[in-house]
Order: C-alpha cells, then sequence, then structure tokens
C-alpha cells in the first residue's frame, strides 16, 4: 500500500492555507519526501508524520518553490544527530543547485548530515522489493524535470480452501507454496504452488508529476495508474498564460487522465487566483473521479 501525505499544495506563492510544494510518501516501511519546499520541516510536525525513518528525497525539478525547504530539515536533521544518510534524487542541474546552495550555507561538500546525490536518468531508480520507483523526464519551462512513478509487484495469495482440500498443514510447508516452490508430502504426493494459489492480484501504481507544460509523450508512464497526481495551476479560461508560465490547466489534466484509464486523479500545485470549488467542477466535468488536494490531506493506494 501506498500512504501520501500532502505537506505543501499550493503553488510557487503560499497562502495561509497551501504551504510550498511537498509530499510524503511511505510505502513497506520506507518514508520519503517528494519535493521539499520552504517550510517542509513544519509540515511533517504539524501532520504528525515527524522526522523518523525518512532518508529519500525525490526531486521533480530545481525551482526554488520546491526545494528551499531542504536546508532547515537538514539543519533540524542534524540537531537531532540523526546517523541516517540523506539520498537526494534530482537532474543533474537540480542536484548542482542544491549542492550549491547547502555549500554556501554550510561550505563546499558539508551539510549537517550525511548526504548522497544521486542523478536521475529515465528508468529505473530504485527497486526495493515490495515496490519500484522510475522516473521519466517532463518538459517545465527551462529545468531537467522528471516524473516519478512507483509500483508494487502482483502477487499469487494461497486458496485456505485448496490448502485445506490437500491437508497442507500450517507451517513451512505453506511458506514454501506461497514463494513459489513444490512441496512433497508424507505420502510422497508433490504439490505445486498452482494448485493452491490464486491469480496475481494487488499490484498497485502510483504516478506523480509536478510541474509540466505538456503531457505530450507521458501517456507510457500514467497508463492504469491506480492515483495519478498532477499539477493544476491555471483554469482553461488563462491557458495562454499557462503556457507563458509552462504549466498545465485543470480541464488539461483531467483530459489526460481520462485518456489513459487513470483510476483517481488528485490536483495540487493550486493557485490561490482561483477557488478550488473552480478547479474542481473545471476537471470533474471531464474526469469525474478527481480530488482537490489540501495541505495534511492522506490517501492510501
Amino acid at each position: 500500500m501506498f500512504a501520501l501525505t500532502f505537506l505543501g499544495t499550493s503553488a510557487s506563492v503560499p497562502s495561509a492555507e497551501r504551504n510550498h510544494p511537498a509530499l510524503l510518501l511511505e510505502v513497506a516501511g520506507e518514508r520519503m519526501l517528494i519535493d521539499c519546499g520552504e517550510g517542509t520541516q513544519r509540515q511533517l510536525l504539524r501532520s504528525g508524520a515527524g522526522f523518523r525513518r525518512l532518508d529519500r528525497i525525490l526531486l521533480t525539478h530545481g525551482h526554488l518553490d520546491h526545494v528551499l525547504g531542504i536546508p532547515g530539515l537538514f539543519s533540524t536533521l542534524g540537531l537531532r544527530q540523526t546517523s541516517e544518510t540523506m539520498t537526494i534524487h534530482g537532474g543533474p542541474a537540480t542536484l548542482d543547485l542544491v549542492v550549491r546552495m547547502l555549500a554556501g550555507l554550510w561550505g563546499a561538500g558539508r551539510a549537517p548530515i550525511s548526504v548522497q546525490f544521486t542523478p536521475l536518468a529515465a528508468g529505473l531508480v530504485a527497486d526495493a522489493g515490495d515496490f519500484t520507483i522510475d522516473c521519466f523526464p517532463v518538459r517545465h519551462r527551462d529545468t531537467d524535470s522528471f516524473g516519478f512513478s512507483f509500483q508494487s509487484p502482483a502477487r499469487r495469495h494461497l486458496l485456505p480452501d485448496r490448502l485445506s482440500a490437500l491437508g497442507v498443514p500450517n507451517g513451512p510447508a505453506r511458506g514454501e507454496l506461497a514463494a513459489g516452490r513444490p512441496i512433497t508430502d508424507e505420502g510422497g504426493r508433490t504439490i505445486d504452488p498452482d494448485d493452491v494459489l490464486g491469480p496475481p492480484s494487488g499490484g498497485k501504481k502510483l504516478v506523480v508529476i509536478g510541474d509540466t507544460e505538456t503531457t505530450d509523450g507521458l501517456s507510457n508512464h500514467v497508463a492504469d495508474a491506480d492515483l495519478l497526481v498532477i499539477e493544476a495551476t491555471f483554469l482553461d479560461r488563462d491557458a495562454p498564460t499557462a503556457r507563458d508560465y509552462g504549466h498545465l490547466t485543470a480541464a488539461e489534466a483531467a483530459r489526460f487522465a481520462a485518456a489513459n484509464n487513470v483510476r483517481q486523479l488528485v490536483l495540487t500545485h493550486l493557485s490561490g487566483r482561483y477557488e478550488d470549488d473552480e478547479i474542481l467542477a473545471e476537471a470533474a466535468k471531464i474526469f469525474p473521479s478527481v480530488r482537490i488536494a489540501a495541505d495534511f490531506d492522506r490517501i492510501a493506494v
């Protein structure tokens, strides 16, 4: 299961209700941030999530509203004397910006905590066994921007009625079958995994896209997602302005979700120039399974 906590849902200018962009993802015992806007450390505290086991940051791009929270977070983690290494993933230009930002505060090659910088290139970012992280390039003005796809594999589960019918006792034998290995019972009979396993089920796909000026070329990465998180900075009536600033409209995001068999759409990176109801109404006319993200919303996939 993927568990999301929205820590910041504003566009470039925060409001009293919306902080700069940041998203906490929890899966299979791991916790990571996607972007780290200014004030993210306080949002972690206010959400109740805290700082424990936080050791990875995935950066969509290097605009300041998405990265300025890193120095404050690192300073706090340093005061807490964390021993974990923080891995920061981002495009090369994005990482260069972060390196220079940290060097300006603490000196070249120094930071309050141990940091590892890992440049992104299209494809696999990490394989944690229970889930994978892939990235793909998106277009947003002059940045080296990336979106992220998180997938948990479908698994076959033991069928209790078949186990009982074949007389497979509780214990190691069932573990062997669950792992896909045949067993031989006391009578010399071989029981194959296919005899007691159901069809594959339970695989989930989450896609997070930060700022983007177009959805062209992104369908392969988004198709059949259980949840798509994507920006909706403008409404369609301001589409020319959206193009000028390299952003999407709510209608464009909704059409993209509808065209790619997405199960649920969550819109974020929201501008204070619009009311939430306006944004939701524009998107829902095209794709009904949509919601507007608010700071501290929690969604499980």
